[in-house]
């Protein structure tokens, strides 16, 4: 009985090992070799140079939306990908003309603003109601703000994972709409920002159905502590004067380029970026940077000796800062595709050195995790098990099922800069922009190589979903 049970366990054991997903030991070697190239390669600074340079702001809808998708399509090409198309992706057209506010009255003064994507033009003279938080705000008792405009003033901390955007952008989002049910005729938040100059931070706004939108912007931080200080002299009058709005809708494309596999080239190791900015700076770190980290890599790979094994897909994704429409279309356009997908991870967080690395590799992959984060480490990347999460517009197929990379930026000051006038190239060091590269080609190389999967797998709830 004895022996039976050890022959039994010795099979189970067997069987466990020929499913385990492994890296070989030559992909090892020429993910050495890679990351050294990459560390001495140009090629992410030249492709974001390019971008930030030649086509600049380029805002879903706007006539540079179209330029920018005419030079990715041109730069895949030049880069020698093997193959390079477009695919669709309609949304409503949200367009900004001017804006400008000003304290009236006895401490009469301008104010540093900027309008939030999403609002709605018009002309609003008021009197503020600062809150500390959007708590505060919601808290508020029903028509306190009738004919008035709130002000949200929330300080957003500094961190290295960027935590304090998920309140910042919270009062963004919903902050409009919660003024609106008190009574208010306009809202005004501090930018959700770090920074300390007297730049604004867009980025979109939502109004809930049933409700009628109000002119929403948001201060500079330094506008913001000037307008607190007021309103605690007493009763401050603003006028807030937007002219911006909705306009139809538009088709802008996802620029997709490949480097085909050698032998399964039908299975994919997803990288990218998104190709639109907000018009504010030049989209540099946002996100310039990951389309060009995506290309690079991708092109470091492919002058490799051998291709491997998968096919290398880079993604410029189109208008995710209104709302992940690239993204989106992208998962629904390759619902039946997702367990062809061996591994997807997006760069959507700065340029600022990668410091950790995970995947949602279930324990049978897990092996092959810890190879790549070996390979990573000499980069100064720390492999953080039971942490991330997949980045903005690889999230939709994510969520049907598809397993993420995820490579974190080290953003300590990525919302200085963050949906401002001041994120321009200049921002980026190209010794981290050089690292992000070799993190991401040693990345999708070795993935692409693996002996076995990472566990994309349709979820049937995704699939139903799909139609």
């Amino acid at each position: 009985m004895r022996l039976a049970l050890l022959v039994a366990a010795l099979a189970l054991a067997t069987s466990a090992n020929a499913t385990e997903t492994r890296i070989p030991d030559r992909a090892l070697e020429q993910a050495a070799q890679l990351r050294e190239r990459a560390l001495a390669d140009d090629t992410g600074w030249k492709v974001t140079e390019s971008l930030t340079t030649e086509v600049g702001p380029r805002m879903a809808g706007s006539e540079a939306d179209a330029r920018a998708v005419a030079w990715a399509v041109a730069k895949f090409k030049e880069l020698g990908f093997d193959r390079v198309w477009t695919e669709a992706v309609t949304f409503p057209k949200w367009e900004r003309r001017s804006e400008s506010a000003a304290v009236l009255g006895p401490h009469a003064q301008p104010l540093t603003v900027t309008a939030l994507g999403g609002s709605p033009a018009g002309t609003v003279e008021a009197e503020v109601v600062r809150f500390a938080d959007l708590a505060a705000l919601e808290a508020a008792p029903e028509g306190s703000l009738a004919g008035k405009i709130a002000f949200v003033d929330f300080h957003m901390p500094a961190a290295r994972d960027g935590a304090g955007y998920r309140q910042g952008s919270a009062i963004r989002s919903k902050g409009p709409s919660a003024a609106i049910r008190k009574g208010a005729a306009g809202f005004l938040m501090r930018s959700a920002g770090t920074d300390s100059h007297r730049v604004p931070h867009t980025g979109i706004t939502r109004f809930d159905e049933g409700l009628t939108p109000v002119p929403s912007a948001a201060l500079s931080v330094p506008d913001a502590g000037q307008l607190a200080r007021l309103v605690a002299l007493g009763p401050v009058k603003v006028r807030l004067a937007i002219d911006a709005g909705w306009d139809g809708t538009y088709t802008s494309h996802n620029v997709i380029g490949e480097i085909t596999g050698r032998s399964r080239p039908k299975e994919v190791v997803l990288i990218g970026g998104h190709l639109d900015s907000w018009d504010l700076g030049t989209g540099a770190i946002d996100d310039a940077a990951g389309v060009g980290i995506g290309m690079a890599a991708a092109k470091l790979i492919a002058q490799m000796p051998k291709r491997p094994a998968r096919t290398i897909r880079v993604v410029a994704f189109a208008n995710e800062e209104q709302g992940l429409y690239g993204g989106r279309a992208y998962a629904a356009a390759h619902a039946a595709e997702v367990g062809q997908h061996q591994l997807v991870a997006e760069s959507d967080f700065g340029a600022g050195r990668i410091y950790a690395f995970n995947t949602s590799a279930p324990e049978y992959a897990r092996a092959a995790t810890q190879q790549i984060a070996q390979m990573l480490a000499p980069l100064g990347i720390e492999y953080m098990q039971d942490k991330g999460g997949p980045e903005s517009d690889v999230e939709p197929i994510a969520t049907r099922g598809a397993a993420w990379g995820w490579l974190a930026h080290d953003g300590s000051d990525y919302f200085d800069l963050h949906h401002t006038a001041d994120d321009t190239l200049d921002k980026i060091d190209p010794a981290a922009l050089a690292q992000n590269v070799a993190a991401y080609a040693v990345f999708a190389y070795m993935a692409a190589e693996a002996e076995g999967d990472f566990g994309s797998k349709a979820k049937p709830e995704a699939a139903g979903a799909a139609h």
